[in-house]
């Protein structure tokens, strides 16, 4: 009989904990559906004023000034995705101001012309929200962690309409070789919610129409040599990133003034090269790339260029978007020169490219599929392990772990580079 009682309690345990997760899941999701479709909005509209009128571009300067007060005011300097992160491995607090902060400082980035994505920010208003809606429902420490990963999923999911990716991607970018499997079912529910609110909205969900050639054992080496070349451009991105922020900071240690040098390095740079192609997401671009095959061959480079002073001065939006640019772009011109038909060697940039500087192969391989459709998912493999294997321990994410070796069976514990 005690056996018996045992085991029902234990079995209602994972029961009340299942029922638990989906209702929190099912806020988190909707909060964040609501938050995301906004937020989406809001950028879609800001691309699209900045579109009708070029000459917001000069402004970008004021709008820099403007969003390193905005965080000095609130004390949120330097806070970024690198904090979410923290907050899930050492329980830290993450003030929920992130949330309007870094949603209207997006949008004016890419308003006047910055050269950012969407989803780092997306994370970081995510993460928040995930947090402190774990605190209005009072759960634990270790709870609020994972709900934490609920909203990185969320936003995610709401932003970019790939709820399988926005998933996997918020447990695995955490910690490189393990995963909080606990978290499995809190995050895809909230990604679900998510992702059915932005429905409501009519948000069509982020998809390429690619063709995808025959598997073949020619074809598959020159994927292969793409993915090395893929893992070299990640070190090389990372190593960008980081290394402007640190030399910026140095050469001008006041973050307006910052800010206003930066916004107009980006307005000399955009009159420099003679097209906008490379301010804000620069969605029309990878879609070119991928669905018509067609990429300047310098396009990788300019937009490395272009985002590194956008960001390294204060700018905000993030670092992904920018990725898939750089990726689909590089790998459109690559793919020509290896006998690769063009769209489909964008494709294959952009998700090992994207893996390689985020390390996280498990969600680069879902994302491709998710974007791109499941008849190339060979292809997309192969490449993606080898940017994964050979980008080594550098990342965006600097507070991101690398808790095993990606060469043998070994713990290491470090932070990427």
């Amino acid at each position: 009989m005690k056996r018996f009682n045992f085991q029902t309690q234990y079995a209602l345990g994972f029961v009340r904990a299942f029922c638990k997760w989906l209702a929190v899941a099912a806020v988190m999701g909707l909060v964040c559906g609501l938050v995301g479709s906004a937020f989406y909005a809001s950028v879609a509209s800001a691309t699209n004023l900045r579109a009708l009128h070029p000459w917001l571009l000069w402004l970008l300067p004021v709008a820099g000034v403007g969003i390193a007060l905005l965080y000095k005011l609130t004390k949120l300097d330097g806070l970024g995705t690198d904090a979410i992160i923290d907050a899930i491995h050492e329980g830290r607090r993450v003030s929920i101001l992130l949330v309007p902060v870094i949603f209207v400082s997006t949008a004016a980035t890419h308003l006047f012309g910055g050269s950012a994505g969407r989803e780092g920010a997306a994370l970081q208003i995510g993460g928040s929200l995930g947090q402190n809606i774990a605190r209005l429902f009072r759960l634990d420490d270790k709870d609020r962690r994972l709900a934490t990963l609920c909203g990185m999923s969320g936003l995610f999911s709401a932003l970019f309409g790939t709820p399988l990716t926005a998933t996997i991607f918020a447990l695995e970018v955490i910690s490189v070789g393990e995963i909080y499997y606990a978290g499995l079912v809190p995050c895809l529910a909230s990604a679900l919610t998510a992702y059915g609110v932005t429905q409501l909205f009519n948000i069509a969900p982020t998809r390429f129409d690619v063709i995808a050639p025959a598997l073949t054992p020619d074809l598959l080496w020159r994927v292969a040599v793409l993915g090395l070349i893929c893992a070299l451009m990640s070190v090389t991105l990372c190593l960008v990133m980081h290394g402007s922020e640190k030399l910026m900071h140095r050469l001008i240690p006041n973050g307006m003034l910052r800010a206003a040098a930066g916004g107009l390095a980006v307005i000399a740079l955009t009159y420099l090269v003679g097209t906008t192609d490379y301010n804000g997401a620069g969605t029309d671009i990878i879609a070119a790339a991928i669905e018509q095959g067609e990429a300047r061959p310098e396009a990788f480079a300019l937009k490395l260029l272009f985002t590194a002073v956008t960001l390294s001065c204060g700018f905000k939006g993030g670092e992904m978007v920018p990725t898939f640019f750089i990726g689909a772009t590089l790998g459109c011109t690559a793919g020509a020169l290896l006998g690769i038909p063009e769209g489909f060697a964008a494709a294959i940039g952009l998700a090992s490219l994207f893996c390689g500087a985020v390390n996280c192969p498990v969600a680069s391989v879902i994302l491709a599929i998710e974007l791109f459709g499941a008849d190339g998912a060979v292809y997309f493999a192969v490449a993606i392990a080898i940017a994964y294997m050979l980008s080594g321990y550098t990342g965006l994410y600097r507070s991101q772990k690398i808790v095993y070796s990606k060469l043998k069976a070994e713990f290491i514990d470090i932070h990427a580079k």
